[in-house]
Order: structure tokens, then C-alpha cells, then sequence
């Protein structure tokens, strides 16, 4: 399948569970699909970015560790991502990332997620923290810098002076998983 063919699917894929993994599951079963993919996702002006967007984070969702060979290329290009229904499934998979990076459970991810990497996923998290973003892209930063800040010590202090400053002005949603994030930083 070409670019221009998977462009052309990517249409038919939906907010719904089936059509995100479906089309997941086909990236997954031709990984030669992937780099058509992100190259599809970081055409960031094009609303079928957003799709290709979901179905990468459905992908990385079901199979993490597909997504490997590709790390430079998405950290090096995922900031560059702003419409809404592309930023959200984006900062996931830097959740995603950095769980399994701290899991305690061995993977492949330990072993690949670079320093470089992970400089890039602080940088765009903090970023979704101080933008004018919505609550989930936000919510998946927080949980990312926290755990970042395990090895990143300037990073706990950051996250808890930003968390403080927006408490009052942000949604119920925020609130409730700043409070979390507060009560594991400042016990």
C-alpha cells in the first residue's frame, strides 16, 4: 500500500473502537505501513492527520514496541502537532512510552527510549502544560513528567509550580488528577 492509498483509508476511520483498531491492527500486521503512517500524522495542517494520529496510538496501544524503529522520527516531529483531535492521542503515546519505560516489568522500550527522546517528550509535555490545551492532553503530560521527574529531579518542582498556578482556572478533570499528582510529589 502506498502513502496515497493509506491517505485514502485513513478516511474511513472514525472516533469509533472498531475502526481505530482495525486499521491499528492492519499498521501492525504490515509494519511497512508505520512510516506511511507518520508521515500521514505530521502532515499536521491536514484533518486526516488526526486520523492517522488515532490509529498510531490504537497501534502503539495494542503493540507498543512496533513503534521502536520509528522513536526519532516521532519525537523528533510529534511537537510540531496542533489541531486537538491529533494533540491528545499524541501526548498518549508518550504516556504510553514512559510507562513502559519505568514499568517493572522488563520490555523493549527500557532499552530504546534515549535520553534524546526523552528530552523531546519533556519538552512537549510541558508544553501541553502551559498551552492553552484541552484536559486530556494536559492529564497525559502530567502523568508523564511525573514520572520522568524520577530522573529528572528539576522536573517534580516545574510540574507542581505549574499545577499550582492553574489549579484554580482549570476544569473539575484537572483539578482531580493535579491533586493526585501533587499528593506523589510534595507527600
Amino acid at each position: 500500500m502506498t502513502t496515497e492509498q493509506l491517505y485514502e483509508e485513513l478516511n474511513y476511520v472514525n472516533h469509533s473502537r472498531e475502526k481505530r483498531l482495525y486499521y491499528a491492527n492492519l499498521v501492525i500486521d504490515n509494519p511497512n505501513l508505520i512510516p506511511k503512517l507518520l508521515e500521514i500524522l505530521f502532515m499536521v495542517d491536514d484533518k486526516v492527520s488526526c486520523r492517522a494520529a488515532w490509529v498510531f496510538e490504537f497501534m502503539c496501544g495494542e503493540n507498543l514496541e512496533a513503534a521502536i524503529p520509528y522513536l526519532d522520527t516521532f519525537t523528533e516531529n510529534f511537537g510540531k502537532v496542533h489541531l486537538d483531535s491529533a494533540v491528545r492521542p499524541v501526548a498518549k503515546v508518550c504516556e504510553y512510552l514512559t510507562k513502559a519505560y519505568y514499568s517493572k516489568t522488563d520490555n523493549k522500550i527500557k532499552m530504546a527510549l534515549t535520553p534524546k527522546h526523552k528530552e523531546r517528550i519533556i519538552e512537549a509535555c510541558f508544553d501541553y502544560m502551559i498551552n492553552d490545551e484541552k484536559i486530556a492532553p494536559k492529564a497525559y503530560a502530567m502523568n508523564t513528567l511525573f514520572l520522568l521527574g524520577q530522573d529528572y529531579d528539576w522536573i517534580h518542582p516545574e510540574l507542581a509550580l505549574i499545577l499550582e498556578r492553574d489549579y484554580q482556572m482549570q476544569s473539575s478533570g484537572f483539578k482531580a488528577r493535579a491533586r493526585h499528582i501533587l499528593k506523589k510529589i510534595k507527600p
